[in-house]
């Protein structure tokens, strides 16, 4: 087998492809023949060390993939080899070509359904259906505004809020990553000059629902945007820049800020995260959801896939394919 690396936190640029004996599952676990692997902005703070948790070295990243069964343990009845199936590993460990997991952590792959594809949308899709299900409830009707919407976490937004039934405002930094936002379903496309007052206008009086994962000053411009009783969701800080939100503001016509941990729910409530990756992945296959195809790089190109995410160089999702 061969794997990705990370025997020290630092630059990602230190990251390194190994080859070890192909491994053997234990009780209850299955290995998982490696199609594609999902790679995210959150891998690479964790190789930096600049991520909240820290995994025990050596680490390989990855917590999302797709593939096929390729050994089964004692005990396992629920899977066969040659089973099409994807991933959720909290632990890491996806950037590989086999790898070992509990038959628990299994996920079906609906038929038709790319292993690329599925593997991309497992963290995004869930982080999503978590925030709008679970965190806040969007109506049909309502306005969205997504931040960093060319992102893969502003097209999943999109995409959710889309199914829902909500109206969307896609915010993004470039032609090429607002033009992907305008595929994924978005009904109005901006960049972030006067944004607050261009959400006012589209909106007629203010968005519902702000979904941010980039932080820095454009989320107090956000937060403002809000209507009454507006619902501001905290993703994540993509921008590099924890924000500081003014507590008048969210007084002020009864707003509500938001935390969105879909990863702290997914370590403490695995069984309930492994079920909204099924419901996920079957949603996409009904066509009820719809990402965008990842652009494809080899394993060895993992580093390099890091860095074009922390520079945000990229829209949508990047797949590493073993």
């Amino acid at each position: 087998m061969r794997r990705i690396v990370c025997r020290e936190f630092g630059p990602v640029d230190g990251l390194a492809l190994v080859e070890e004996p192909d491994p053997t599952p234990g009780p209850g676990e299955v290995v998982v023949a490696v199609e594609a692997a999902a790679v995210s902005f959150v891998d690479g703070l964790m190789v930096e060390g600049r991520y909240q948790v820290r995994p025990p070295l050596p680490w390989t990243p990855g917590s999302a993939v797709a593939g096929r069964v390729r050994a089964v343990g004692e005990g396992v009845g629920t899977v066969g080899v040659g089973d099409p199936v994807a991933v959720l590993s909290m632990a890491g460990g996806g950037f590989t070509t086999d790898l070992v997991v509990r038959a628990s952590a299994l996920s079906p792959l609906p038929p038709g359904l790319a292993p690329e594809l599925a593997a991309t949308a497992i963290e995004n899709y869930s982080t999503l259906s978590f925030a709008l299900t679970h965190r806040v409830r969007v109506e049909p009707g309502e306005w969205v505004l997504v931040l960093g919407a060319g992102g893969a976490i502003g097209l999943a937004a999109v995409d959710v809020a889309r199914a829902a039934g909500a109206r969307t405002i896609a915010a993004a930094s470039s032609e090429a990553k607002r033009a992907a936002a305008t595929a994924a379903g978005a009904d109005v496309v901006l960049d972030y000059t006067d944004l607050k007052d261009r959400v006012r206008e589209v909106t007629g009086g203010g968005a519902d629902v702000v979904i941010d994962p980039v932080g820095g000053p454009l989320a107090e411009t956000a937060l403002r945007s809000l209507t009454g009783y507006g619902r501001f969701c905290v993703v994540g800080f993509a921008g590099g820049e924890i924000p500081r939100l003014p507590a008048n503001v969210v007084l002020l016509r009864n707003r509500t800020v938001v935390g969105v941990d879909w990863g702290d729910w997914a370590r403490t409530e695995p069984e309930a995260a492994n079920a909204l990756v099924s419901e996920v992945l079957g949603r996409i296959a009904r066509g009820e959801l719809r990402p965008p195809a990842p652009t494809s790089l080899p394993l060895d190109a993992a580093a390099d896939a890091l860095t074009r995410l922390a520079r945000r160089e990229v829209v949508g999702k990047l797949a590493l394919l073993p």
